[in-house]
């Protein structure tokens, strides 16, 4: 997914310095949002214990994008440099040694979102509203601290998102958009040795506030 965003992108370029008629846009975006999932832990050995969950926070980060317009229609990438990172996730399990006792262990997982990257379509059905959809690529890197001594690895994300905005003109050609997006991504699987982590679900709705330029 990535490399076809990053083929699309270049594409852009070309095709926008070939072509008088195909306006450029870049920008800066900053967005704030609520993320809900749902997942679950599997732990074999003696005995198989399993364990689902679900969990929402709330999140802000920033952007940049780089877009190409043909008249009501623009094709775009935006980009977010920063990390989105989580909160620590702490669970004990319980091992039994004899009939009276038994020994605990604890793993701790974190895990930062990083290089999360659309690939987008926005037509112009008024004036000043659009309606766009993209696909969307994040790498997911895990920072564990399991009792085995093993770790899950990383792995990546794709997903699908879909908004609506509203586009104003300030002064010096600056345009100012406010956006509504609903973003959702695909599930995946981490194993460690006896541990297996799924997400099942991973979605979100995010406010967007843009300053672009055109040239």
């Amino acid at each position: 997914m990535k490399k076809t965003i990053l083929s699309t992108l270049f594409a852009i370029l070309y095709f926008a310095s070939a072509s008088a008629e195909v306006g450029v846009t870049v920008g800066v975006s900053g967005q704030v949002g609520l993320f809900a999932a749902s997942g679950q832990e599997t732990q074999t050995g003696e005995k198989t214990d399993k364990h689902t969950g679900s969990e929402h926070g709330e999140v802000g980060y920033g952007s940049v994008f780089l877009e190409a317009k043909f008249d009501r229609v623009a094709v775009g990438v935006d980009f977010v440099p920063g990390a989105l990172e989580t909160e620590t996730t702490e669970s004990t399990r319980l091992d039994k040694t004899t009939s009276a006792t038994a020994s605990s262990s604890e793993n701790k997982v974190q895990v930062d979102f990083e290089e999360l990257t659309t690939l987008y379509l926005s037509v112009d059905v008024l004036d000043s509203m659009y309606i766009k959809a993209g696909v969307m690529a994040v790498d997911v890197i895990t920072n564990e601290n399991l009792a085995t001594g093993s770790s899950y690895g990383n792995t990546d994300l794709e997903g699908t998102m879909v908004g609506v905005g509203y586009a104003t003109e300030l002064a010096n050609g600056i345009q100012l958009r406010v956006e509504g997006n609903y973003l959702t991504f695909d599930g995946a699987s981490l194993t460690s040795n006896d541990n297996t982590v799924k997400i099942n679900q991973l979605d979100g709705v995010t406010g967007k506030v843009s300053l672009a330029k055109s040239f």
